[in-house]
């Protein structure tokens, strides 16, 4: 799917995404127009949920214990009588910080080194390139678990560790753009000029890794969100009193029946983000496909 956009006929660099004549392509793309905006709320409701009017989160009215959605309470209290959609929007942040910190930590990892090795080539380019296979045949929920096993029950620890296990794909797609545009003339022109490697880098190779890097970038935080609410469930994300998506379903699993809302509402936004992510990752692949069949 990534090679599809970082693999342009004829040696030529791709049209990214970017810039306004992209967006005019991607808002053709309705359902990702509408998924975008989706998450835009998503994450200013979660960004924002320190200054709502709403209840402390943490808060525990036991005489409240699994109250259905109310005027009061519009997502109905947990077994501990906390409001539920207090904790919702708290348990997003938490959520998506943790996402973020993964895909950072990937981007940080695997792009600058992939941009430079594929642009000089050469002993260093294969040296750097079996390290990072190392690194990839670690799967990234075991090294995490290893991690919050040495470190604590600690979700940011966790996530780094989920960062380093998917920096390998951003080497590989950086590296695979700038190997791509290495050899092109204008590439040539630079050097004999005495642009230094990280000039032409930075001027040259990453525009034409840009679209491609949205879609893995988006490709990540989608399983951050996914990894994190495994580790939650697991009981090795985040720890009380704070709450994150994962937790939230983990708690409520045990009051399925007597309260099944508790699961429907964290388990819908975990789909709501992964899917609008997606669509979003899906709609860049086909703009800068379509620009590059153009």
């Amino acid at each position: 799917m990534i090679d599809d956009v970082v693999a342009p006929a004829g040696g030529i660099a791709a049209p990214t995404p970017l810039g306004m004549g992209g967006w005019r392509a991607f808002r053709r793309h309705r359902p990702a127009v509408i998924a975008l905006a989706v998450f835009g709320v998503i994450v200013l409701a979660a960004v924002l949920a320190p200054v709502l009017p709403l209840h402390d989160p943490n808060a525990q009215v036991l005489t409240d214990r699994l109250r259905s959605p109310s005027g009061n309470h519009p997502f109905g209290t947990d077994e501990l009588g906390r409001d539920q959609l207090a904790r919702l929007l708290f348990a997003t942040r938490i959520s998506l910080w943790a996402a973020l910190q993964a895909t950072v930590v990937g981007v940080l990892l695997g792009v600058p080194p992939g941009l430079f090795t594929g642009t000089v080539g050469g002993r260093l380019d294969s040296v750097v390139s079996r390290a990072f296979d190392a690194v990839q045949s670690i799967p990234a929920l075991i090294l995490a678990i290893a991690v919050v096993a040495v470190l604590g029950r600690q979700l940011t620890p966790a996530m780094i560790s989920i960062g380093i296990a998917f920096s390998p794909t951003f080497y590989r797609v950086s590296r695979a753009a700038a190997s791509t545009v290495a050899g092109e003339t204008y590439i040539e022109a630079s050097r004999s000029m005495g642009q230094r490697t990280m000039r032409i880098v930075v001027d040259h190779v990453l525009g034409f890794v840009a679209a491609a890097l949205v879609v893995v970038i988006s490709t990540t935080f989608a399983f951050g969100i996914l990894a994190e609410a495994a580790l939650s469930y697991l009981g090795l994300g985040a720890q009380p009193p704070s709450a994150s998506l994962g937790s939230m379903l983990t708690s409520a699993a045990n009051l399925l029946n007597a309260s099944p809302q508790l699961t429907i509402e964290p388990g819908l936004v975990i789909v709501l983000v992964v899917l609008c992510v997606s669509l979003v990752s899906d709609a860049v692949q086909a703009t800068a496909s379509a620009g590059d069949g153009g």
